[in-house]
């Protein structure tokens, strides 16, 4: 047996795993290299952001749901089994578009049969009209008698009355197809089908829900101290989850009263969803913006990670980290008023998950931050 071809089969992967595990040792030991030498200098690569003066609205917080203005939960007015269901959930509808049916054929073939005995009563009517009509001109002329005259003319009211029944019916039957048909009442949306062909409904059960997320809608309650803050017509942002941007509304309507405990007031905020990117449902935290503006020591709400009003930041000072505990106002414009720091101080932004009180820091730019940052997080692993 060959034993060359042999050795190199077993002896080639040996080689491969042995560099491949090599070379990961040098990145790593790079790694810690580079760490190593980042603590011998005592320093942290850091980029800085100043502490900026920017005017604020006064602000009201408030946080609440989204939900569709126009929402309809379709109910079965009548009893009978679903013979027909025309949508799927997620379905765009139009206004008048039919969702779904009851005993379908039942209810047309009464309408039909409700409108036969209409024209057949309308018929019996117009030629009872026409024996009236020539028993009067015969009256007048004394060619019958006064009681055959009145017996036409009891028949002609008699078949009117039948045919004005007949009508009457007829409208029945059409109102009862129209109650076994749910129809969408505006354009929107399926959210929810609640049925399947075969099932018995019963007058009050839900079988559809419809919505409209062209506008949405925010019902917030706020505080009491809000009342002389807040009007119909202010403006009001927001952030909602999966969003990375701020929305805007309107407030539309302010509770004429309290709660019953007297601790909140409800408001009603107005959101024009056009492109359909909101949903119903979202959770969305916000503020409404007063009339009054005041200058503030701010910084981007970027750098500000914390969504309380509490937090701590560090700030350069003569090359040195410092921890500082400031106070967070709502964001407005893409910035959030700062207590705690003065106007120019400089706040640690990239590389900031590497600082300590106290640590000596060493000012880069953004690049090079980024670099020394993703680095040490890939050493850290």
């Amino acid at each position: 047996m060959n034993r060359k071809p042999l050795l190199l089969y077993v002896a080639l992967p040996v080689v491969v795993i042995a560099g491949a595990a090599t070379f990961h040792r040098g990145k790593r030991n790079d790694e810690l290299n580079h760490q190593a030498a980042v603590k011998s200098e005592g320093s942290v690569a850091v980029t800085l952001v100043p502490v900026q003066e920017r005017s604020f609205h006064s602000a009201v917080a408030f946080t609440g749901t989204l939900l569709a203005v126009n929402r309809a939960e379709l109910k079965a007015e009548v009893t009978g089994r679903v013979t027909r269901v025309a949508v799927q959930e997620g379905d765009t509808v139009a206004a008048g578009a039919l969702l779904g049916a009851q005993d379908e054929d039942d209810y047309v073939l009464g309408v039909q049969a409700a409108e036969a005995q209409l024209a057949q009563a309308k018929a019996q009517a117009l030629q009872a009209q026409r024996d009236n009509d020539r028993s009067v001109a015969l009256l007048e002329k004394r060619s019958i008698t006064r009681q055959a005259a009145q017996q036409a003319e009891t028949a002609y009211n008699a078949t009117k009355a039948a045919a004005q029944a007949a009508d009457s019916n007829f409208g029945l039957a059409k109102l009862r197809l129209k109650k076994a048909r749910l129809v969408a009442p505006f354009a929107g949306q399926v959210a929810r089908r609640l049925v399947q062909p075969g099932e018995m409904l019963n007058p009050g059960q839900t079988a559809f829900e419809v919505v409209d997320n062209r506008k949405l809608e925010i019902r917030a309650d706020l505080p009491t101290e809000a009342m002389a803050q807040v009007k119909v017509g202010q403006r009001a942002t927001f952030r909602a989850v999966g969003l990375d941007r701020m929305v805007e509304g309107r407030v539309a309507q302010v509770s004429p009263s309290l709660s019953q405990d007297g601790r909140t007031l409800r408001v009603r905020i107005e959101v024009a969803n056009p492109d359909g990117l909101l949903k119903g449902g979202l959770f969305v935290e916000g503020v409404i913006l007063g009339e009054g503006e005041a200058k503030s020591a701010a910084l981007p709400a970027t750098l500000l990670k914390a969504q309380d009003r509490d937090a701590e930041l560090y700030v350069a000072e003569q090359d040195t980290a410092r921890r500082k505990k400031v106070v967070l106002g709502p964001e407005q414009d893409g910035f959030r008023p700062v207590q705690g720091l003065a106007v120019g101080a400089q706040v640690v932004d990239s590389g900031k998950d590497l600082v300590n009180e106290g640590s000596r820091l060493r000012v880069v730019s953004g690049a090079a931050a980024q670099g020394v940052v993703g680095a040490s997080a890939k050493g850290g692993k």
